[in-house]
């Protein structure tokens, strides 16, 4: 079955938001990027469902959210020419955050220092599967309609890979690395920016 797009923001259910949300945290619980942002597992259970939050409401804005069918698998993306409120967004992250916002502005600077500003592009940003659904083809599924859309558009598409899993998918939809890993401070863990060529 082909993946099918969210319905625009307003008619986007608290539920869906809700799912969404909850099953990218659990999804990310125990990825690198998220345990360096919260390092306790019982603070980073807590406030990761919220920190997603924003971020499927920010795609949802811009007709940005994928899921399968039956909802087990979602992909979070922005179109080119998307121009977020940087301090609104600032500010529901230090909402959802607290206190371990300044680390998610850690990664946003260095996400910042790689992304192709000079090509105009769909930013895949999260994508998640639920946990005994894994390789059965949904985030293919739903990264092949994203590719889709670039190509109909003549654009590329970007996004930064946080796991060997995140790459492997993403390798097979396509994309490439694109310059040198982000290492994240501390001795922390890196992303691995990834761009697909308009086809």
């Amino acid at each position: 079955m082909s993946p099918t797009l969210s319905p625009s923001p307003s008619r986007l259910s608290r539920s869906a938001v809700a799912h969404l949300s909850s099953l990218l945290a659990s999804s990310f619980h125990e990825d690198a990027l998220t345990r360096w942002m919260i390092p306790d597992d019982r603070l980073r259970a807590e406030l990761l469902p919220g920190f997603f939050r924003v971020f499927v409401e920010l795609s949802a804005a811009y007709d940005g959210v994928l899921t399968s069918p039956d909802g087990e698998a979602v992909l979070l993306f922005l179109p080119p020419g998307a121009e977020p409120d940087g301090q609104a967004l600032d500010a529901a992250f230090t909402e959802a955050l607290g206190g371990y916002a300044g680390a998610l502005r850690t990664i946003a600077e260095l996400q910042a220092t790689a992304h192709p500003v000079d090509r105009p592009h769909y930013y895949v940003s999260f994508g998640a599967v639920r946990p005994g659904r894994q390789q059965g083809g949904l985030m293919s599924g739903l990264l092949g309609e994203v590719g889709a859309r670039a190509d109909a558009a003549g654009v590329g598409s970007y996004g930064e890979a946080s796991s060997p899993g995140g790459e492997a998918v993403t390798r097979r939809s396509g994309f490439v690395p694109l310059g040198p890993d982000l290492v994240l401070p501390g001795n922390g863990p890196s992303l691995r920016p990834m761009w697909r060529d308009a086809r």
